[in-house]
């Protein structure tokens, strides 16, 4: 098992230099084809305007998308005309609201979508709508990047995030060709149940699971320190040196996330090495 199509998906190209080199790394390293989705977005919402406006400004504001797609585009076969690597490039020119379904056509058919971190402080609501049309239409696992992009050898040490979901396993599963490269995969489990099928052995199941795909895995059992799950992932992961976590995404709902927060959205703000996550 391995990844063989992967996709990354580039709103601005003044913000995708990372994205791209940590794409490319990975279709290298793993000899798969990498696929490039150049999105124009059109940003105008309906029914904002005064009467007789509307269709003008739709057609000025469909312009500017395909202007700014066609720059995406040009930008992109720049940067991959010396590759060696299996390349191809889509563009598509889209509303902010129908943007779902071109994401999730493409992210449908790969085995890795690789993304920048959405959160964390800046205006990008065009990557958070891409991530979640990847995840939860596309169904497929997200590689979310921080600012510094990706290592340039394979991650080494890896941290799970285990509470037994069904997102988490998904996730882990989805990860299996980057674990069985890690020289040591950390099981962190925070504040285990009381109660089920792991009372007494916290991550043991998973381990084993683990160990029979050549895995190998230590666990953590850590209690919640830190106002948010999240805090204490980014910090154990710091203190063991981690290049990477792996988790499950939204295992509430997207609007909860948005209006109350959650592990996944606080861990897309403040992750400072590459999350791995699935739905």
């Amino acid at each position: 098992m391995g990844y063989k199509s992967i996709l990354t998906i580039v709103t601005d190209p003044k913000l995708s230099a990372t994205q791209i080199d940590a794409a490319v790394a990975l279709a290298r390293r793993e000899d798969a084809h990498l696929d490039i989705l150049c999105l124009g977005i059109d940003r105008a919402q309906t029914g904002y305007y005064y009467a007789g406006a509307t269709a003008a400004l739709h057609q000025e504001t469909f312009e500017y998308a395909r202007a700014e797609a066609a720059e995406i585009e040009n930008a992109v076969r720049a940067r991959m005309a010396s590759e060696e690597i299996r390349w191809a490039v889509d563009t598509v020119v889209t509303q902010i609201a129908t943007l779902t379904e071109p994401v999730a056509v493409e992210a449908r058919f790969s085995d890795l979508v690789v993304l920048p971190q959405p959160y964390g402080g800046k205006d990008q609501h065009d990557l958070e709508a891409v991530l979640e049309a990847a995840l939860f239409d596309g169904r497929a696992p997200v590689l979310v990047l921080p600012p510094a992009g990706l290592s340039a050898t394979p991650p080494q040490r890896i941290v799970i995030a285990w509470n037994q979901s069904d997102e988490s396993l998904i996730a882990i599963r989805a990860a299996l060709p980057i674990l069985k490269a890690a020289s040591i995969v950390n099981i962190t489990v925070i504040d285990p149940p009381s109660h089920g099928p792991e009372r007494s052995d916290p991550g043991g199941l998973l381990s084993q699971f683990l160990a029979r795909h050549g895995v190998k895995t230590e666990v953590s059992v850590l209690a919640k320190t830190l106002p948010r799950v999240s805090e204490v992932l980014c910090r154990h992961a710091r203190d063991i040196d981690a290049d990477m976590i792996v988790m499950g995404g939204y295992g509430h709902s997207r609007f909860r996330e948005a209006i109350l927060g959650g592990a996944t959205r606080d861990m897309l703000e403040i992750a400072q090495i590459p999350v791995l996550m699935a739905h």
